[in-house]
């Protein structure tokens, strides 16, 4: 985990240019992840981190034209490749910090964040801005698009029992932070815990 913005911007800065080329077979499993979460036509979604935007086109299909998106990221050079890839047209991107969201308290339906919680500086803290800007009974999907084993074998590490994203862990941080974890997938194609803002 990240203390440290400068860092995480860092981090992101050097691999933007590149980060689709990377990961070119992501797209399915976003797609999946966004279905699991159950938007409706006219929803109002935050993906939180939102990197270069791979979430946007299966968000903005979700929630139709009627529909808001909103992307948030905190390195401008994420923001600027989601822009080359065209993906500024399927939602609104804004230069910004999930943990002090420029939007008002239980406005949204629903957050998607894909690789985000192993970068949240105070994960609780930082999850409560999340329920925040979410509206009671809203929705939060917490996403990677592959498992915790397999992403710890590519990143040269094993899984520690500090992991945030094991169960016994982040579910009771869900709790203190305001959401219910409701389901919990942890295999080698993905990571995908969703949770309901409670109220």
């Amino acid at each position: 985990m990240s203390n440290d913005h400068t860092y995480v911007q860092e981090f992101f800065t050097s691999r933007a240019a590149d980060w689709d080329a990377r990961f070119p077979d992501d797209g399915p499993a976003y797609a999946a992840a966004v279905g699991a979460l159950g938007l409706h036509e006219g929803d109002r979604v935050l993906d939180a981190g939102c990197g270069t935007g791979r979430a946007l086109p299966p968000l903005r299909a979700a929630v139709g034209p009627s529909g808001v998106v909103l992307a948030a990221d905190l390195t401008p050079a994420m923001l600027e490749a989601a822009v080359r890839a065209g993906r500024d047209r399927d939602g609104r991107l804004l230069l910004a910090d999930v943990a002090a969201l420029p939007l008002r308290t239980e406005s949204l339906d629903a957050v998607f964040a894909a690789g985000l919680i192993a970068h949240l500086p105070a994960p609780a803290r930082n999850l409560r801005e999340l329920a925040r800007v979410v509206r009671p009974g809203g929705l939060l999907a917490l996403f990677h698009p592959i498992g915790r084993a397999a992403l710890a074998a590519r990143q040269g590490r094993q899984i520690t029992a500090d992991d945030l994203r094991a169960e016994p862990n982040l579910r009771p941080l869900l709790a203190g932070s305001g959401w219910r974890m409701t389901s919990y997938v942890d295999e080698g194609a993905r990571f995908l815990a969703l949770a309901v803002r409670d109220g």
